[in-house]
């Protein structure tokens, strides 16, 4: 059938893959199509292995074109100095800040890296910023990305003397979100706290229901590993 490549042909392979690089530099380079750049980028990184080329395009679409795509994936290039860019959570800080409010494929991811790195306090000359790391687990959290749920409820759970009060209403209220989305730790944290009576009153039953909730998931991770280990 024409047009079909046979992927058992290794010459017929290169002669796809070449002229597959050559449409994407096109898309980029003469239509300016951003989606194009990020395309180009992913070949030249998943296809050629050439990350220095990828890291060009990621970023001359990021900085040109604005593109939340390419704004993450260079971000994550500086966090470990990939392609030849600078090594910089700063830059990386910056790259994910940019992809978060593109409102892109990536900018639920994007937007926990900015409260992880904010959080964490590596980017902010006064140490972690946990107003800014709240406010973008949040928008994360909002988009339905359970670990930016997680984090919040642990940061309500344990509290801080710089303006961030201890709140076990709001950490449960975030531990059950998680555990919606199927974080097994907050599951297991929602279920103490059911116990114990944090932030609610006890409530024996659900915290039995959290609890087995906590086993499922957590048998479920345990098959994943073993079905990429096989």
């Amino acid at each position: 059938m024409a047009g079909l490549v046979n992927f058992e042909d290794e010459n017929e392979v290169k002669e796809f893959l070449d002229n597959l690089g050559m449409e994407y530099s096109f898309q980029c380079y003469k239509e300016k199509d951003p989606e194009g750049c990020q395309r180009l980028a992913d070949y030249m990184e998943g296809v050629k292995k050439n990350y220095e080329s990828a890291a060009q395009v990621l970023k001359q679409n990021c900085e040109t074109n604005g593109h939340g795509e390419s704004c993450y994936k260079l971000g994550a290039y500086h966090v470990t100095g990939k392609g030849g860019v600078t090594k910089c959570l700063k830059s990386a800080y910056s790259c994910f800040l940019s992809s978060c409010n593109s409102n892109g494929k990536k900018s639920i991811d994007a937007c926990h890296n900015v409260g992880l790195l904010a959080h964490d306090g590596r980017v902010g000359e006064k140490g972690p910023d946990l107003t800014v790391a709240r406010q973008y687990y949040e928008k994360a959290c909002t988009g339905g990305y359970a670990p930016s749920c997680f984090n919040l409820s642990t940061m309500f759970i344990e509290g801080n003397t710089k303006g961030f009060p201890t709140d076990m209403k709001q950490a449960l209220n975030y531990a059950n979100r998680a555990c919606e989305l199927g974080h097994v730790w907050a599951c297991a944290n929602a279920s103490r706290m059911y116990k114990l009576g944090h932030g609610t009153e006890k409530d024996g039953k659900k915290a039995e229901e959290l609890k087995n909730r906590a086993k499922e998931l957590h048998g479920v991770d345990k098959e994943r590993q073993l079905k990429f280990g096989e």
